[in-house]
């Protein structure tokens, strides 16, 4: 499973942080950062729950 970020619609408010702290992060800039490019076994249903709780709708899942 891998994530995508739609950049022109990530504002970057940090929800799917919260429910997957390490998957996503924010950098110095604010930035939305994928921590890494494989979602981790441990961890995908909380990246499922960030990816629908998106209010942009800027993440999708693939694979």
């Amino acid at each position: 499973m891998e994530i995508d970020v739609d950049r022109s619609l990530c504002e970057a408010n940090a929800i799917c942080v919260g429910f997957a702290p390490e998957v996503f992060d924010l950098d110095d800039d604010e930035e939305l950062v994928l921590t890494s490019a494989e979602v981790p076994q441990n961890q995908v249903e909380r990246v499922t729950q960030a990816v629908a709780s998106c209010p942009k709708n800027a993440l999708l899942i693939r694979g």
